[in-house]
């Protein structure tokens, strides 16, 4: 059996998620793989379709392979795959889970997408997530002007016919730095209902980075035009966590802004400096950070290694 499929069983009874990190390069995995190591704990390596094509197919396989290598409680996912040849394409190249993203479909048509997806994936023991409802605001190639709240009943229908792993569900959280203009909240109401009709069912939340304000400020502070970035409160994910059926946090953001403030950093106080091993390692390690403290304190993942 899929160890994923166990962990996510494991998250619900012990009321942890699994963090869901997106690399875009060497550096960025390796942080994220540290991070991890140094808090024993399991989470999900995740690939955007434009980091696959950016990385390439086979250096994508090789650095999981590395990663994995180097700490066995990772698993390879593809985020926000858009269509069945991207997933089967993921599928066939190895990885351990894929999100079939047909949020943007009809409902129907999205059922039939995504049980297509199911139906291959399964043969080869690859978990699917699932998504319905639409988060606002853009990040890679994920771009929607509104939020479209997940329905209830439409999420239990659609997870019986299509026999998807986890579904993403949107309830407020956002895509990129800019998540809130006004109050910031979840709708837990929601939420709630959906686990009634759904009970013990993995549930996933996209655009869930904090953007905290200090890393902001110091992105900011070397250069960086980031001017009324807002996140999603931890004390928000916290809640999601710890009395509802979330068992995956998704961040990409924080990460990307973790290395880009480093190397505005280094590049700032260093003018002359032009080894990449100098300012890359130093995001390197910031991402590093991140992870460790999401890891302890968000998702309270670490140490809940099998």
């Amino acid at each position: 059996m899929n160890r994923l499929k166990e962990y996510y069983k494991k998250a619900l009874q012990n009321h942890f998620a699994l963090g869901a990190f997106n690399f875009n390069n060497m550096e960025s995995l390796q942080g994220i793989v540290n991070g991890c190591k140094k808090t024993n704990a399991p989470a999900i390596i995740a690939v955007s379709e434009g980091a696959l094509s950016y990385i390439g197919d086979d250096f994508i396989i090789e650095l999981a392979k590395g990663a994995k290598a180097s700490f066995t409680h990772l698993f390879l996912h593809l985020d926000h795959g858009k269509s069945f040849e991207i997933c089967k394409k993921a599928i066939d190249l190895g990885f351990d889970s894929v999100m079939i993203d047909g949020s943007s479909l009809k409902f129907g048509e999205n059922i039939a997408l995504t049980k297509m997806v199911c139906d291959y994936a399964h043969k080869f023991d690859v978990q699917v997530e699932g998504e319905l409802g639409q988060l606002k605001g853009i990040e890679d190639n994920v771009y929607a002007s509104d939020h479209h709240f997940t329905d209830p009943l439409q999420a239990k229908i659609f997870v019986e016919r299509t026999g998807v792993d986890s579904l993403a569900v949107a309830i407020g959280t956002s895509h990129g730095a800019y998540k809130y203009q006004g109050e910031q909240t979840l709708r837990f109401d929601i939420l709630q209902e959906i686990e009634n009709l759904l009970p013990s069912f993995p549930l996933v939340l996209h655009g869930a980075s904090t953007v905290d304000k200090e890393l902001v400020d110091k992105f900011n502070s070397y250069g960086g035009k980031l001017e009324h970035a807002v996140g999603v409160p931890k004390d928000l994910l916290i809640e999601a966590i710890k009395n509802h059926n979330i068992v995956k946090i998704n961040t990409d953001t924080d990460l990307r802004l973790a290395m880009t403030m480093q190397v505005r950093k280094v590049l700032s106080e260093n003018p002359k400096e032009f080894d990449l091993r100098k300012y890359l390692g130093k995001g390197r390690e910031e991402i590093e950070r991140v992870v460790m403290d999401k890891n302890q304190n968000l998702l309270f993942s670490a140490n809940k290694i099998d």
